[in-house]
């Protein structure tokens, strides 16, 4: 069965899961609905500029009046959002013939909101993905797909973004003919709910007096959209874009530089050398 398709995306990486599910399954993506500024939401770049241009893009902030009549026209039989951080209004989600559905990278009722990388951040030693059904509240529909997978051997932005795209496209795999089949989900339980606020500034600096692990591991949740992860040295505030093991061994104090690069340094941390890099 070939669906129409609307994604609601404002961040690239959202739109091409949405673009590559349909391209795979035969489906037809009919309109993608973004806003006028997504690089306030995480995107380095304005998301209109990397769309095809034979696709329909409808650019608004203006859910009810604008976006709802136009989506109601083109007859979609499934609303797809993934990357979009709006609420998705009664009058757009009753569209559908089958129904809206939300893709988001973390395994919930665990890690709801904006910033779903918190998780790894804190602690979690795990990647989560869940596509659910679009609920009146971000992210707490009943959940029709969801994986969960070790930490990237890759512990960076791009590897956490990788992942997330491969476990993503699996639920869709999953959720969409669930949907159609009129499957109600799982529902959440909101026991085991938490939230996921934006990183403030001082979670964005990385402290050297952590082990390594607990470094990459921030470090790479902090940059998942776009390199933010903070190092001070010698009076000065580096953005770290990369972190990798070093085959260095040392017993100096954390903090201590052990070799400069052209573009970064080896640096003791709490158990081991880390190899930064800056851009």
């Amino acid at each position: 069965m070939s669906l129409r398709i609307v994604g609601l995306n404002a961040f690239l990486p959202g739109f091409r899961l949405v673009h590559e599910f349909a391209e795979r399954n035969g489906h037809e993506l009919v309109l993608v609905a973004t806003l006028p500024d997504t690089s306030r939401y995480g995107a380095s770049d304005p998301m209109v500029a990397g769309l095809p241009d034979t696709l329909n893009v409808l650019i608004t902030r203006k859910l009810r009046t604008v976006a709802a009549p136009m989506i109601a026209a083109l007859r979609p039989d499934v609303i797809i959002s993934a990357a979009f951080p709006r609420l998705i209004p009664a009058e757009i989600l009753e569209i559908p013939a089958y129904g809206a559905i939300n893709c988001h990278p973390s395994p919930l009722p665990a890690g709801r909101g904006p910033t779903p990388q918190r998780l790894i951040y804190e602690g979690d030693e795990r990647v989560g993905a869940t596509v659910h059904r679009t609920a009146a509240e971000f992210d707490t529909g009943a959940i029709l797909a969801q994986r969960i997978a070790p930490l990237p051997d890759d512990l960076n932005g791009s590897g956490l973004m990788q992942s997330w795209r491969t476990l993503l496209s699996e639920c869709l795999d999953e959720a969409v003919p669930k949907l159609v089949a009129g499957d109600p989900g799982e529902p959440q339980d909101p026991a085991n709910a938490s939230d996921a606020p934006f990183f403030t500034d001082d979670e964005r600096l990385l402290d050297l007096t952590e082990p390594s692990r607990v470094i990459r591991r921030k470090a790479a949740a902090l940059n998942v959209t776009a390199p933010t992860a903070q190092l001070e040295l010698d009076g000065t505030t580096h953005v770290i874009t990369r972190t990798d093991p070093a085959t260095t061994h040392s017993t100096a104090p954390p903090g201590t530089v052990l070799e400069k690069h052209a573009n970064g340094w080896t640096i003791q941390t709490a158990d081991q050398p880390l190899r930064l890099t800056y851009g």
